[in-house]
């Protein structure tokens, strides 16, 4: 029985010698044959990998040399990839995989781990879709997008306020270079001929939030309003105001002063009828926003003065309607769509006045007589 079982050891020591040769020589067939082949539609390995660790990584992605080529999720999932810094490769393919823009983590992982860019994913942005191949995925990773700037401009700024609220820290242009490129009179739009006639480009800066790049230059920044300004007052909008008897630069100045007047946005219609009945009867806008705007910014660093005082409506400006007659030279701020519709569709309405509402509540109280508008006033 001993020597039965002496014999079964030594059998299976040369198995198991046997065995480990055959695993040397698979390996180095792997090494002598794979890689080359690997090599050509797959680059050269990462210089870190161990022989066994290039050979099986090698074998697997040749198994699955088609499934590289191919998209690697679903064609309709997307995602904008936000990663933070030190997350893990292992990290953001589960992050992927979870959005349905890779089906087969391990195909994806393994060749980043090929090319030994799997240690971790540069923190940035990144704009991944199901559609993409797992080579293009494992290309897109290691380049991030730099970070967008979200910068939002409210209706009803003028455009110094806008020129305020840039991010000087993250651009590479500041308030004053803005300011200089809104002075300029761009042509190539449809409303180039409008902007020609106006003093500069307030009112066309139309409001929205805009995602930037950073190395957006002034000129840049300028044109992108514009061309959202292009983009959203359309043929329907400019037939409104032609139905009014506006050209365009008359709509955006009186949407500006509508916009500054109207607190709720559902009287911007009836309060553009006020001052459309006004014009049509050769009346005094009497509008103290514009007054407002040609006071300019207040010693406490605000933009729009109020209450103002009897004194401020004597101001000797163009813009100041309660002195002169029509509309101002040009937009007092960049009024939002709705305020432009307000123009081209007002309320049909005999009102000639209108006033704050004595509550608080940011209506206003409308007459078609001064002495109804007398009576409004608070006690």
């Amino acid at each position: 029985m001993r020597r039965r079982a002496s014999r079964l050891v030594r059998l299976l020591v040369t198995l198991t010698a046997v065995g480990l040769l055959c695993l040397g020589a698979w390996i180095a067939g792997v090494l002598a044959l794979g890689l080359p082949m690997a090599t050509q539609d797959l680059g050269p390995p990462a210089a870190g990998l161990d022989p066994v660790q290039r050979a099986a990584i090698t074998l697997y992605l040749l198994a699955n040399q088609r499934a590289l080529h191919q998209p690697a999720g679903d064609p309709q999932a997307a995602l904008e990839l936000e990663v933070e810094s030190g997350e893990t490769a292992g990290q953001v393919i589960a992050r992927l995989q979870t959005a349905g823009v890779v089906r087969n983590s391990l195909l994806l992982r393994a060749y980043l781990r090929y090319h030994g860019l799997d240690l971790g994913v540069e923190a940035g942005r990144y704009r991944l879709d199901g559609g993409m191949t797992p080579l293009q995925i494992a290309q897109a990773l290691q380049t991030a997008r730099a970070p967008e700037i979200l910068l939002t401009i409210p209706e009803g700024w003028r455009r110094e306020q806008i020129a305020e609220a840039l991010p000087a820290d993250q651009l590479d242009f500041g308030a004053q270079d803005f300011l200089q490129m809104t002075e300029s009179h761009p042509t190539g739009y449809s409303f180039s001929g409008q902007l020609a006639a106006a003093p500069n480009l307030e009112g066309f800066l139309f409001p929205d939030t805009y995602r930037l790049n950073p190395d957006i230059t002034a000129l840049e920044l300028v044109l992108t309003m514009l061309d959202n300004f292009e983009r959203q007052v359309g043929p329907d909008l400019r037939a409104g105001f032609d139905r009014q008897g506006l050209n365009l630069l008359q709509a955006v100045t009186l949407a500006s002063i509508v916009e500054r007047e109207a607190v709720l946005p559902e009287e911007r219609p009836t309060i553009a009828s006020v001052f459309l009945n006004r014009l049509g009867m050769g009346m005094k806008l009497d509008a103290d926003p514009t007054v407002q705007y040609a006071l300019g910014r207040q010693p406490d660093g605000s933009w729009w003065k109020a209450p103002l005082s009897l004194q401020d409506l004597e101001i000797d400006s163009p813009f100041n309607t309660y002195k002169y007659p029509g509309l101002p030279p040009g937009p007092i701020a960049n009024p939002g769509l709705s305020a432009l519709q307000a123009v081209a569709l007002p309320d049909q309405t005999p009102y000639l006045y209108f006033r704050a509402a004595c509550d608080g509540s940011g209506r206003h109280l409308f007459a078609t007589t001064f002495e109804e508008h007398l009576a409004n006033a608070c006690p």
